[in-house]
């Protein structure tokens, strides 16, 4: 990587020839680089690899076809060409690539718990696979998030992942509950087709990791965002 973009990645997807990816891990202090200025900078790193395309992005569970113009209203987005680099901005929520590495596909989510509870990461399996993509084909890894160590959330939000979300909840030191959203999503990929020894993680609590990782949980309003990337180069 170049020296004005540190990230983490995955051996998994390190071995598919072409891909660039990456988890993009703070390289300024609290308050030293506004978004626009992150945006700037990691696309120019990324130029040789292809263009850097971000979403506006809303918590829901819209998947964007690229490339587009602008910043559209989305949170996944599909690249089936080489040179498109879909970038998902995080600062707890959980970044979340799969990878085609036969039809040199790819797709991104960011999921927090709304999206996460409207199945964004599922939505963007689904749109690989009616592309012409094969889930037997598909690899996929999950990002730094917020862990169910630092997690958590009201009551209210057990109704929004339904029955089958009871496990995805745990009882924090303080009584109230404590979200895993990590497992919510590999869970969706699992129930998208994707075999589990298929799907990998940085397994990194942002809010844990102040050395590396913006978190909005723990820095508020003045927390940056990292820049997470996946796409085939061009």
């Amino acid at each position: 990587m170049s020296e004005t973009l540190r990230a983490a990645r995955v051996p998994a997807l390190q071995d598919v020839p072409g891909l660039v990816h990456g988890f993009e891990q703070r390289l300024v202090p609290l308050g030293g680089e506004d978004r626009d200025e992150t945006r700037r900078r990691v696309a120019s790193a990324l130029r040789d690899s292809g263009q850097l395309l971000l979403l506006k992005q809303v918590h829901g569970a819209r998947v964007q076809h690229a490339p587009w113009t602008g910043q559209p209203e989305a949170d996944a987005a599909v690249a089936e060409a080489p040179g498109l680099v879909l970038g998902i901005e995080t600062a707890d929520c959980l970044p979340v690539l799969v990878v085609d590495p036969v039809r040199r596909a790819v797709a991104a989510a960011h999921a927090g718990w709304r999206g996460t509870a409207a199945g964004v990461a599922r939505a963007a399996v689904a749109t690989l696979v009616a592309g012409g993509s094969r889930t037997e084909d598909l690899i996929a890894a999950t990002g730094p998030g917020i862990g169910p160590c630092c997690y958590e959330v009201g009551d209210e939000l057990r109704s929004a992942f339904g029955e089958g979300g009871a496990e995805f909840f745990r009882r924090g030191p303080r009584g109230r509950p404590h979200l895993d959203v990590r497992a919510a999503n590999e869970r969706q990929l699992r129930e998208a087709g994707i075999a589990e020894d298929r799907i990998h993680r940085v397994d990194d609590c942002t809010r844990c990791r102040a050395d590396l990782y913006h978190s909005y949980r723990r820095d508020g309003k003045n927390a940056g965002r990292m820049i997470n990337f996946v796409g085939f180069s061009g």
